[in-house]
């Protein structure tokens, strides 16, 4: 609606439109596009603004959540741009431009670890592009063949006369230039900025307070919400008495939804006391009686049924497992997990005659467009978009923007802004949990020791009959598999891998990692097994399996070489490896652990070796990979989300265990540059986590782990155990 102005954290400057009444609300990092530019700023693509004094501008389509987009993808830009970097500044592309622009800047969706391998080739080559218009303005000026002029940070130069200008100085020309129909991307031996670590353009913001996240933001006359929802998911609001709760102080609204009751107040702990202390009656839709001793039996049905849908099929397993010398079984389970981001889902919202305008910490700027759109009942053109820095996601903030829709409905109710933020309890109860699973295992080793034969069966809930059910062909979810189709790295002749979809009224989404997550501690904890029942080394016996996936071969050697793999280990440390691909990277881990007398499992070190292809900064990569483990140790050791009476029944950090500092291993990453493709490192790192513990934990104790949370295992070390165990053990440890 109207052009942004500057905001600080918890202040902001704000004025009403000319026309329609919107207010306007703007960041320092990032600005949203829009004339306000000054009229001097020019325009070279829709990715890139130069302005007079020589700032960059350039715009980022995806979101800001501390994976470092708001840098990595400048960066992109910047190097076929050959612009200076010490001058660039990002700005956010906003939802509603894109629309209007007939979607100029592509998908906005931030997830699967995609940011840069989906777009780096349109950024590239917008920067290209800016590049030969910045030169051919520059030429004109001059009268010579642009063919005859260089640039280099933010420079033009006419090589044989020496003359130069800088692209703040042509910028208003080159604006007008055609750009050409094809242009030379760099190859990647000629990169100067592509492949360096760069200081994050977000990290200076958030220490210094003025990082605005959703609950940051502040609007003239905006009031504030508190959420009670059903506990049971699927039931709905069936009455609730207000009379009580009316007259306390500060309450101007109750608001009914269908599933939920919304107090609006003068602050958001009077809406929160008062919301908290309504007698409410919800109708539960016969799922009040579902636990998750109940879910676990559907599941565990499923392992055995008759019926699966199948994702692979290579050779005849039935006969190859028949003639194997040696079979092997084992069932492994997994719970559902939260989100738990640090920042609660939230939305500001302000609806009036004209259209919406949403202040929101989002994945996807597009679908909470969407969503806003849906909820006022407009056209999506009456929607206006401020994306604010994102408090962590992790799939939560993808597919499912209920936050956005409840905040909409509340604002249009009452006719004022509304700011809508839910309390921990309410986000780790009502969140898209990453799905339960279980998965059984039978293998066939040849007189070598060798696989010949490997059958997988998963049970599950699928994420996709969740939140997109029109996408479902013949009740089956091939998504729910990954890990065991194409991309199973291991040559095994005869293999079958199928799935018996299991739902619940839990509501699942997608995770960090989605379903590698939990594929991953299944495939490669088995794996570990088979080594084990082969009597050969984890390590090695991986080695002769990958020979046909030179790439994860590749990072499978880097990390075991980087842990020092086949030394010993430090005194009661032990070692467990795994590898793993996804999102068109390979990533394999080598952990280092000890379990105490008690069985409380510590993680010492994690030597983490990861190819994601063409690198744009290293420092992010290590950053991420830090991210992924904590992620990954955190769910390991303590995550699970149990239903009772058809309800969650954690509620906060002090029953949703996070992982503390004191508890944080030492992480050493490994960068192998394949140079080969671009894949994503944000979720990559955190799949052979899990597996690469547990099997460190057998290395240590001799006890195999095959359900997760660890902190619900009995891993002591079975009383039995003397010295020639010991020796056993400290034997494995050295080996892994």
């Amino acid at each position: 609606m109207t052009s942004p102005l500057r905001l600080s954290r918890r202040s902001f400057l704000a004025s009403a439109a000319a026309t329609g009444g919107g207010l306007v609300l703007g960041f320092d990092i990032p600005l949203a596009p829009g004339p306000a530019r000054g009229a001097e700023a020019a325009e070279i693509t829709a990715w890139i603004v130069i302005q007079p004094d020589e700032t960059v501008i350039i715009r980022v389509a995806r979101s800001e959540m501390g994976q470092g987009a708001l840098t990595a993808l400048p960066m992109l830009v910047a190097e076929e741009l050959e612009c200076d970097w010490a001058k660039v500044k990002p700005e956010l592309a906003t939802p509603q431009e894109n629309l209007r622009r007939k979607r100029v800047w592509g998908s906005m969706l931030t997830g699967a670890s995609r940011s840069i391998a989906s777009s780096q080739e349109a950024l590239r080559t917008a920067g290209a592009l800016a590049r030969e218009m910045l030169i051919t303005a520059a030429a004109a000026r001059w009268g010579v063949p642009a063919g005859e002029c260089r640039a280099a940070k933010g420079v033009i130069t006419h090589a044989p006369s020496g003359r130069s200008v800088t692209f703040g100085q042509v910028a208003q020309a080159a604006a007008q230039v055609t750009p050409p129909a094809h242009v030379a991307l760099k190859e990647p031996k000629d990169w100067k900025l592509i492949g360096t670590p760069q200081q994050r353009f977000d990290i200076p913001d958030k220490i210094n307070g003025k990082a605005v996240y959703g609950p940051d933001v502040r609007i003239p006359n905006m009031l504030y919400a508190a959420i009670r929802q059903s506990p049971v998911f699927g039931g709905t609001l069936q009455s609730v008495d207000d009379a009580a709760v009316r007259s306390m102080a500060g309450i101007r609204h109750i608001v009914r939804l269908p599933d939920a009751v919304v107090v609006v107040a003068d602050s958001w702990w009077q809406a929160q006391q008062a919301v908290a202390a309504l007698p409410i009656i919800w109708d539960d839709e016969d799922n009040e009686g579902v636990s998750s001793a109940d879910i676990s039996e559907r599941l565990r049905e499923g392992l055995g049924a008759a019926e699966a849908g199948i994702g692979r099929a290579d050779g005849d397993v039935g006969a190859a497992l028949a003639r194997s010398a040696k079979q092997i079984e084992a069932d492994y389970a997994v719970p559902f997990l939260a989100h738990a981001t640090m920042e609660p889902q939230n939305c500001t919202a302000h609806v009036t005659g004209e259209g919406v305008e949403i202040w929101v910490p989002t994945q996807d700027a597009e679908a909470a467009l969407a969503t806003a759109a849906a909820a006022a009942g407009v056209a999506s053109g009456k929607v206006v978009v401020h994306q604010t820095m994102v408090g962590g996601g992790f799939g939560r903030r993808v597919a499912i923007h209920d936050f956005v829709q409840q905040a909409v409905l509340v604002a249009k109710e009452v006719g004022r802004p509304v700011q809508l933020l839910w309390t921990r309890e309410e986000d780790i109860r009502h969140d898209f949990y990453r799905p339960v699973s279980m998965a059984r295992f039978t293998a066939g080793l040849d007189a070598a020791g060798m696989p010949i034969a490997l059958k997988v069966r998963i049970s599950g809930q699928s994420i996709v009959a969740t939140i997109a059910p029109e996408m479902m062909s013949l009740s089956f979810d091939a998504k729910f598999l990954e890990g065991f189709l194409a991309d199973m790295p291991y040559e095994i002749p005869n293999y079958l891998v199928d799935y018996a979809m299991r739902n619940s009224h839990v509501p699942a989404g997608p995770w960090r990692g989605v379903n590698l997550s939990q594929n991953a501690f299944f495939k490669e904890s088995f794996i570990d097994e088979l080594a084990h029942a082969a009597g050969a080394d984890p390590y090695l016996f991986r080695r002769k399996l990958l020979q046909k996936t030179p790439k994860c071969l590749a990072v499978l050697d880097a990390a075991a070489d980087k842990a020092g793999w086949g030394s010993s280990a430090p005194p009661g440390v032990f070692r467990g490896i795994a590898v793993n691909e996804s999102n068109t990277s390979f990533c394999a881990q080598v952990v280092e652990a000890s379990v105490d007398p008690k069985g409380a499992v510590r993680a010492h070190r994690v030597v983490s070796a990861i190819d994601c292809g063409h690198v744009v900064d290293p420092r992010t990569i290590e950053l991420q990979t830090e991210s992924a483990i904590a992620f990954a140790l955190t769910a390991a050791l303590y995550g699970v989300i149990n239903i009772q009476r058809g309800r969650v029944q954690q509620s906060n950090f002090y029953d949703y265990q996070i992982l503390r500092m004191s508890e944080m291993p030492q992480v050493e990453t490994v960068i192998v540059r394949s140079s080969d493709g671009w894949g994503g490192c944000g979720e990559p790192p955190l799949a052979p986590l899990a597996p690469a513990l547990c099997n460190a934990i057998f290395a240590a104790t001799g006890i195999r782990v095959r359900a997760l949370p660890l902190k619900d295992q009995d891993l002591r070390p079975p009383a039995h155990q003397g010295h020639t165990t010991n020796d056993r053990r400290r034997t494995a440890g050295d080996r892994g």
